[in-house]
């Protein structure tokens, strides 16, 4: 299957989610050490969707919000200040112990001290979002999709996502919308639904068109057999990445793209950072080279962000995994956990290596 899109359509990219905020201190101090925090919106998906979106691209967010919440205007006002637009239930809070946004506590680190993340999920209202919140024949069949993106966080969150995402991944293969997705494994979400999760996640993969996942992803999510190990650099690795993805294609043959990124951490601050695509039978690599890092978290979704806005743009697959690279090393210098592009150019200059005074 070819990746030409449809000229006609609302929406380049649609994505569904649950959002929260993360709260992260200033100045790259751990949480126990700190009384001062910036608080964003996020989520792995829209963080993915920010690239599009600031660079033009007609962005729409499934999602659902609490009711009334300060939190919820807070991610409401985030969004369209990032151009995307949005829809989605409001859910009343039902009292104190109700529902509300997740919160995601992140230390960054520094140098030899690594990040720590605590996520605190508990009542979370985006684990009851439903295919019957929303209108998918008017979206898909009326509106216009060019390229539906699901994320395995999505995937896995509450046995209602899990079925969120499956009929949305029917009703887009049934009018021909891109499916894009991104397996993101976490162990504490498949806890007890391991072989729930494996069939859903392996038909969503099978009608796929992009599929994107790091080692633990296939192996843990698909039960592809991973690259071998040995301690060897990834650079002299890459061949057996190679494999893996061969391995991938041989299982879901009918995804036209396979991705994977690959990351050295030198330090905090210090990471070998590349990625491997496979568009139909040939491959296009992006070796390995250090990238300056202020914030980790995030690279992996600017990563596909950036590959998705190549695919939207109708570029070859060269410049896919290129401006892919490069938005994932762009979002590792933004203290927000995505991409901030100004303009395409400011990317292909993080791939070109040029970080000269642009005057």
């Amino acid at each position: 299957m070819d990746l030409k899109l449809r000229k006609k359509f609302k929406y380049a990219l649609v994505v569904p989610t649950s959002m929260g905020v993360r709260l992260t201190p200033d100045n790259g101090q751990p949480v126990h050490a700190s009384n001062h925090f910036a608080m964003q919106a996020t989520s792995a998906e829209t963080n993915v969707a920010s690239v599009s979106s600031y660079l033009g691209l007609p962005v729409h967010v499934l999602t659902t919000f609490v009711q009334d919440s300060p939190i919820a205007a807070f991610i409401k006002h985030d969004l369209m200040s990032r151009g995307m637009t949005f829809e989605g239930r409001d859910v009343p809070q039902g009292g104190p112990w109700g529902y509300r946004h997740q919160f995601n506590i992140a230390d960054s680190g520094y140098g030899a001290r690594g990040p720590r993340v605590h996520n605190d999920r508990a009542g979370e209202v985006g684990r009851t979002l439903s295919a019957k919140d929303f209108d998918l024949e008017r979206l898909f069949g009326q509106d216009g999709v060019q390229v539906l993106h699901l994320s395995g966080l999505i995937a896995a969150l509450s046995p209602e996502t899990s079925q969120f995402c499956l009929e949305l991944a029917r009703a887009a293969k049934k009018h021909s919308t891109r499916i894009g997705f991104d397996l993101n494994y976490r162990a504490s979400f498949w806890e007890g639904r391991k072989a729930e999760l494996s069939a859903i996640f392996a038909e969503i993969a099978s009608i796929s068109d992009i599929l994107v996942g790091n080692e633990e992803d296939f192996q843990l999510c698909l039960g592809i057999q991973g690259p071998e190990a040995g301690g060897k650099s990834i650079s002299s690795n890459i061949d057996s990445f190679k494999e893996m993805i061969g391995r991938v294609k041989k299982a879901f043959p009918n995804v036209s793209v396979y991705g994977t990124t690959l990351r050295e951490v030198i330090n905090v601050n210090r990471h070998l950072w590349g990625a491997i695509l496979l568009a139909g039978d040939e491959w296009f690599v992006a070796e390995p080279r250090e990238i300056g890092v202020l914030d980790r978290i995030g690279g992996g979704d600017g990563f596909v962000g950036g590959l998705l806005y190549g695919v939207l743009k109708g570029w070859a697959p060269e410049k896919w995994l290129q401006f892919g690279w490069a938005s994932g090393a762009l979002a590792t210098t933004f203290l927000v956990d995505y991409a901030i592009p100004a303009d395409e150019d400011m990317v292909w200059s993080v791939w070109k290596g040029n970080a000269r005074v642009k005057r």
